[in-house]
């Protein structure tokens, strides 16, 4: 079942939020265009969904691959480490990113749980027939509309449609087509394997030549593989998994910091500074105690299409950088659109 086209309102240059990532409440529709590969998975504060408007994609989820196709809805958790993939040398694709938080509502706490737990799912990829999928877009759209209008009270709107959206997901989850594919190439479904059981057993020592006899492989052949699969090394790739584990027990827990180091899968708490310095530009102690700024230079850290000049995701950027992001965006027929 594969759909030539979806009925979906769609501007590449639109962003319609709903409040800021540092309110109870808020929303994101980020209408984007994109065909840079992230460097790393990345992990966000806040729930995400993204819908495939273009025709293919892949997505790694705690190291485990996916493909998709046109209309396939991924939702992740907060903390899921994640990334997207399109192939090289194509145009860029289509895809609707939303990302979003809210606290469970007096009264309706367990059905709210319900409607929520869509995202805990082993594999959270929603595929449906095109009845189903036809009545999540018109919702899609209708959210479209509604985020570029003026009508008062229409962001309460937006908020209650979303709702229903993921009502209808989860009326319909055995409905749910969605059937992981195999790769066709033998030795990217070893590594996409091997990373999967990394991110599972990251805690444990995972020396490169034990994983090698565990899958099967020469430990050379795996080293010259791994890094030609996921873009980096062994070793690094599996520093980074530790400390986004780690970074996620330091803002989310009150773990001492001895015992994340331990629970992480560092040999010694002289390793763990090391390598969480490395890729964090501070030491643990450090990274907790920033309260300020510590959930944004997580992000700022994980942007999937970083560059020597990055900035936040336009999910977190303040309202400085937001200015001078609507600026650069006028100029180029670009609209951003708050509803506060």
């Amino acid at each position: 079942m594969k759909y030539e086209k979806l009925d979906l309102l769609f501007n590449e240059t639109l962003v319609i939020k709903v409040n800021h990532a540092d309110d109870p409440v808020f929303y994101v529709f980020d209408y984007q265009k994109r065909h840079l590969n992230m460097e790393f998975q990345h992990f966000h504060t806040y729930y995400e969904v993204y819908v495939l408007i273009d025709d293919a994609a892949t997505h790694i989820i705690e190291g485990e691959y996916f493909s998709l196709q046109r209309g396939d809805i991924v939702l992740l958790k907060p903390m899921c480490l994640h990334k997207s993939l399109y192939p090289e040398h194509e145009n860029p694709k289509s895809r609707l990113i939303i990302a979003f938080q809210f606290p469970l509502p007096s009264g309706f706490e367990r059905q709210t749980e319900r409607l929520l737990s869509l995202f805990d799912e082993k594999v959270p990829i929603y595929r449906f027939e095109p009845a189903i999928l036809q009545s999540i877009i018109k919702l899609f759209n209708e959210i479209y509309l509604m985020g570029t209008s003026s009508i008062p009270g229409s962001d309460l709107m937006i908020h209650h449609t979303f709702q229903k959206i993921l009502w209808i997901i989860a009326t319909n989850r055995k409905a749910n087509r969605y059937a992981k594919q195999e790769i066709v190439d033998s030795i990217t479904q070893k590594i996409y394997e091997i990373t999967s059981y990394m991110h599972s057993h990251f805690e444990e020592d995972l020396p490169l030549a034990e994983i090698a006899l565990k899958f099967s492989i020469s430990p050379f052949y795996l080293s010259r593989q791994f890094k030609e699969v996921t873009g980096t090394t062994y070793i690094t790739y599996l520093q980074l998994v530790r400390v986004r584990n780690a970074q996620n027990l330091l803002l989310y827990s009150n773990t001492s910091i001895r015992d994340i180091c331990s629970r992480c899968g560092f040999s010694s708490f002289s390793q763990f500074n090391r390598v969480f310095h490395k890729y964090c530009n501070m030491n643990p102690t450090e990274f907790r105690k920033d309260v300020n700024h510590q959930s944004q230079l997580l992000l700022r850290q994980s942007d999937p299409e970083r560059n020597a000049h990055a900035s936040l995701p336009r999910i977190l950027q303040s309202p400085e950088e937001q200015e001078g992001k609507r600026s650069e965006m006028h100029r180029q027929g670009a609209k951003i659109i708050e509803r506060q």
